[in-house]
């Protein structure tokens, strides 16, 4: 009698890390009943795309990988694919119509349920949808497969979000905001660390609402100093801190606990006050200036990242001319920017004074380019000084050269360093001396 074959899934996990980390805990629900993971969809049997439907973008490049990823169910093993996360949560009922090639539609709420799921299709030829209320927890209990290079992590603390800015469909995909347990995440980084994690980085759609939701009231604060503690953990990175949420109290663990990475993703979206206002923004424009400013007077080497957004419902010349002149003068560490995207369901897309595309993408284009002079000149201030960098391995163009990340630069947006003498195992974190930089890398050798 011969043996079961062992099925293979291969998945792909499109959109930010806060979706990473729910594919990360997809695969070790599979691999913990039986299935093999592959990197390899050519050999995969089941196929799961795991998709972000935040703006016009995402939602359009999620569609185009789901397509492609369906031809392999004809010219590969796939015989099950299965689409999870934003996409099937907010678009159930089109995708299902529009998309018969696909078997399973898995909302932000159900994906923990991913075996008892792919039980459940077996035997049927129906096209099953799976997408209830968005109002589920991870916890450290459940298995995680990490999916990112054994030095690094994120580690998300909450799910959802409150703020409802105008523009944003997070809450209907993922409801509202809830914290995750401090000893939750304890357990879980303390794990992590024991794996030989070096930095964690700290995500959530607002970290700074941490904890407020919570009967015990545990605070970001609270979390970083324990988390500090850990014997072998190196770095920690907050990403995705709201303005007004900034406290006196976090600056100044910052500022102080060497564990701390001196960064800080800041995503204040805009300047001008009419346009913030109606973005439903809580921080106005003297209230950025300041922060930014005591930021910056109280951690002289913090580099700061932020996002912004052009062509917003009744974003004029002027309004737009006064966020340029504040990106030149403020000389943000790292930026992205975006287009405005009119979702449907937010108050934004009923805005009149809508913008049109070609503004929108003229905007773009001056804003980038007025980012890369500023990162241009800020990274030539940055030769002959030293940085601690984490090296993550060879650089993708020649293997004589090793890349890595300094403590101000967080993984996969910001740009890298490239390592041109000495030697360091991947993983390692060593001390650099930068010897030149281009728009938003720098270059160095390793100090002995």
């Amino acid at each position: 009698m011969s043996e079961k074959k062992t099925e293979k899934v291969s998945l792909v996990s499109l959109g930010c890390p806060k979706n990473l980390v729910d594919a990360e805990v997809m695969l070790g629900y599979l691999a913990q009943a039986g299935f093999e993971v592959t990197t390899d969809e050519m050999q995969a049997d089941i196929i799961i795309v795991n998709t972000c439907s935040f703006i016009k973008e995402a939602k359009q490049e999620s569609i185009d990988t789901i397509l492609d990823l369906a031809d392999r169910k004809h010219d590969g093993n796939c015989n099950l694919l299965i689409v999870t996360g934003c996409l099937p949560q907010r678009y159930q009922e089109e995708l299902a119509r529009e998309l018969p090639e696909v078997d399973i539609f898995v909302g932000t709420g159900d994906y923990p349920r991913i075996v008892e799921i792919v039980a459940e299709k077996r035997g049927s030829t129906e096209q099953l949808c799976y997408t209830g209320d968005p109002n589920f927890v991870y916890n450290d209990e459940l298995p995680r497969m990490q999916s990112s290079p054994h030095y690094t992590a994120y580690l998300k603390i909450a799910e959802g979000c409150s703020n409802r800015c105008s523009y944003c469909v997070i809450p209907s995909l993922r409801g509202d905001h809830r914290s995750r347990p401090l000893q939750s995440l304890l357990q879980e980084a303390a794990g992590l660390v024991a794996g030989g994690v070096k930095e964690l980085n700290l995500i959530a759609q607002d970290i700074t609402a941490y904890g407020k939701d919570l009967v015990d009231k545990p605070t970001l604060e609270q979390l970083v100093q324990e988390l500090a503690k850990m014997e072998g953990l190196k770095w920690i990175r907050l990403l995705y801190a709201y303005p007004d949420g900034v406290t006196d109290s976090l600056i100044q663990l910052m500022k102080n606990e060497p564990k701390v990475c001196k960064y800080l993703d800041l995503p204040i979206q805009h300047i001008s006050d009419p346009i913030l206002k109606r973005m439903g923004r809580r921080s106005g424009e003297a209230q950025i200036r300041e922060l930014i400013t005591k930021l910056r007077t109280e951690i002289p080497d913090i580099a700061i990242r932020t996002s912004l957004i052009v062509g917003f419902p009744g974003e004029t010349n002027e309004d737009f001319k006064t966020l340029l002149q504040y990106v030149e003068e403020t000389r943000f560490d790292r930026l992205g920017v975006f287009c405005y995207s009119r979702e449907e369901g937010t108050p934004a897309a009923e805005m009149p004074d809508q913008v049109s595309e070609r503004v929108k993408r003229e905007r773009h284009k001056k804003l980038m380019r007025t980012q890369a002079r500023v990162s241009f000149k800020h990274n030539r201030t940055l030769v002959d000084s030293e940085e601690e960098v984490l090296v993550e391995g060879y650089s993708e163009e020649t293997e004589l050269l090793l890349r890595g990340r300094s403590s101000r630069q967080a993984p996969d947006v910001d740009g890298q360093v490239y390592i041109t003498a000495g030697n360091a195992n991947v993983g390692d974190i060593v001390r650099l001396k930068i010897t030149d930089s281009s728009d938003y890398d720098l270059i160095g050798e390793i100090v002995q």
